[in-house]
């Protein structure tokens, strides 16, 4: 997956589920990536639908010409869905972006070890009360 996109491990371990399945595509090959970004935009805000990836999808659409062909992949399990534009071969990812129907959050995805945050030696320890009036020496 694409390292500028922000929620990529989200997105990657969506598409990599096993119930996730390729959904029909009406118009894979697309040159109007700018008009279907800015209108699910705009139907995400109305309808209060979550959303993982669109802000970065959104950025990296902007940097391409108006009539640059991107392949459009649409993935869905269950009540989500993931759109990933891709410049043909599958690997070179533009954006992606995942998310549920109306009302219905994101898919709770386990986060991978290596992501989580290391708790400093710091953290362990236990934390000590603070004594405001104890006795110090001058």
């Amino acid at each position: 997956m694409a390292d500028h996109i922000a929620e990529r491990h989200v997105i990657t371990a969506f598409v990599a589920d096993p119930t996730t399945q390729s959904a029909s595509k009406p118009f894979a090959q697309t040159s109007a990536v700018h008009q279907i970004c800015r209108q699910r935009a705009s139907e995400f805000r109305s309808f209060d639908v979550e959303a993982a990836g669109l802000t970065c999808l959104l950025t990296a659409v902007s940097l391409l010409s108006v009539d640059e062909m991107l392949v459009q992949e649409i993935l869905r399990s269950g009540p989500h869905t993931a759109n990933v534009f891709h410049r043909g071969d599958g690997i070179r990812i533009v954006g992606a972006v995942l998310y549920g129907k109306p009302g219905v959050g994101l898919p709770t995805i386990p986060m991978p070890r290596s992501m989580r945050p290391a708790l400093s030696l710091r953290a362990r320890r236990p934390i000590e009360q603070l004594d405001l009036f104890a006795r110090t020496e001058v």
